[in-house]
C-alpha cells in the first residue's frame, strides 16, 4: 500500500478549440461583410499634384457632384432642374440653418466651369464657407 501523495500537475488548458472558433468567426465575418460604394455616379475626376492630406471624417456633409454635362447631384440624387434656384432650395433644406456644414464638390474634368461657379455662388449666398473640391492623385511616372 503506497500512501504517498502524488505530485499534483498544474492544470493544462487546451486552447486549440478556441483558436479554431476564432478563425471560423473571422472567416464568417470576412465573407458576410458588405461595403458601401463611394458613389454611384461615373465621374472623371481631375488630377491633383499635391499629396493626399488626412482629414477628420465629418458626421454630416453635403456631397455635390457635377457630371460632364453640368448636371447637379446632391447626395447622389439628381436635381430636377439644373439651375441656381433649385440648388439653393436643396442646400437650404439639407443644411437646415447650419451654415458650417461642409460641402464636398466632385466635378467631372469636362464639366462646364459655369456649373462650378454656380455651386460657389449658391454656397456664398447661404454663408456656407466650408467647401472642398475632390481630385484624384496624379499618376507618378
Amino acid at each position: 500500500m503506497n500512501l504517498r501523495p502524488r505530485r499534483a500537475e498544474p492544470p493544462h488548458v487546451d486552447i486549440t478549440p478556441l483558436i479554431d472558433v476564432v478563425f471560423l468567426m473571422l472567416i464568417f465575418f470576412m465573407v458576410s461583410t458588405t461595403f458601401d460604394k463611394q458613389t454611384q455616379l461615373k465621374v472623371d475626376l481631375p488630377e491633383a499634384g499635391a499629396p493626399e492630406v488626412a482629414e477628420e471624417i465629418e458626421p454630416k456633409k453635403i456631397d455635390i457632384t457635377i457630371d460632364a454635362k453640368g448636371n447637379f447631384y446632391v447626395n447622389e440624387r439628381e436635381l430636377v432642374k439644373h439651375d441656381a434656384q433649385t440648388l439653393r432650395r436643396t442646400l437650404q433644406g439639407i443644411a437646415d440653418g447650419q451654415p458650417d456644414l461642409p460641402i464636398v464638390v466632385s466635378g467631372d474634368r469636362n464639366a462646364p466651369l459655369q456649373s462650378m461657379m454656380t455651386v460657389l455662388d449658391v454656397a456664398a449666398q447661404l454663408n456656407m464657407t466650408r467647401l472642398s473640391f475632390v481630385a484624384r492623385q496624379a499618376d507618378s511616372d
